[in-house]
């Protein structure tokens, strides 16, 4: 039994991104602590195999909405279907996220604006419709996930670094404007984690990549425990901490040269 067993019982938590990786175990401890969960991502079969685990291991209450947020007006979709539904998430989990490995010039402009409205703009709406109920109830939970990429430009992620650099700054800044209203929110930046996100985005893993690979049901674990301390924001992992720190000793070009470097062991 989880250490922290029925916690968030009686709440309800809503998770992007749920069919998989991050998403997927970030219910899982979310379930393990007793919420209940609304689970969204495009695809309905991988939520419904989800939400039949996280029934019968944790008794919980799940409702599934199939949807992809990368389709503008996605967002305010959603919260009309959570309205429908008669939910009022306390904790919002924006894990939802796409990247691509490429020369920015190679890469068809319809797969960056799918990246930019998934990472940049469904988060950012989805999080304006529900904080602001949040607000008003004097409760709630966000959790942004961005990545140790958003500490560094990143050459051949030079779009995906930079939507998840947008992720970090506007949430530790919209965190510390709702200080005092009873809303927390969390920015959570994982480094290599176990999870699709390397082969969707075309990037084989390299020797580097695999001795800093986490577990993605540790990250998971690492980020809801940030959530719950209301902690502002958090790296995963003691070295991709240590070198978030360093970056910002170096000059831009330097920090950029290196994470050049370090991608083209990937592409190696």
């Amino acid at each position: 039994m989880h250490d922290e067993h029925d916690r968030l019982a009686g709440q309800w938590a809503l998770v992007t991104g749920a069919s998989s990786g991050l998403g997927a175990d970030f219910a899982r401890e979310l379930a393990a602590r007793g919420a209940d969960l609304v689970l969204v991502a495009r695809r309905e079969e991988r939520l419904r195999s989800l939400a039949g685990e996280l029934t019968a291991a944790h008794g919980i209450r799940v409702h599934l909405i199939p949807m992809d947020l990368a389709v503008p007006g996605a967002a305010a979709h959603l919260v009309e279907q959570l309205d429908d539904l008669g939910v009022a998430p306390d904790l919002l989990i924006n894990n939802a996220g796409a990247g691509t490995f490429a020369a920015f010039h190679d890469t068809p402009w319809s797969r960056l604006e799918s990246l930019i409205q998934l990472d940049v703009v469904a988060l950012t709406e989805l999080t304006r419709l529900l904080a602001g109920e949040m607000v008003a109830r004097g409760r709630g939970r966000i959790l942004q996930v961005a990545s140790i990429s958003a500490y560094q430009p990143t050459p051949g992620y030079a779009a995906y670094a930079a939507a998840k650099a947008y992720v970090l700054s506007f949430g530790e800044a919209f965190g510390h404007e709702l200080r005092g209203t009873g809303v927390t929110l969390t920015v959570v930046s994982p480094g290599v984690t176990a999870t699709e996100f390397m082969d969707t985005a075309g990037h084989r893993l390299s020797w580097f990549d695999r001795a800093l690979m986490m577990e993605s049901a540790t990250a998971a674990r690492a980020g809801i425990r940030a959530l719950l301390e209301g902690r502002d924001s958090v790296v995963l992992g003691p070295i991709n901490a240590f070198d978030t720190w360093a970056m910002r000793f170096l000059p831009r070009r330097w920090a950029t040269a290196i994470a050049d470097l370090t991608m083209r062991v990937g592409a190696s």
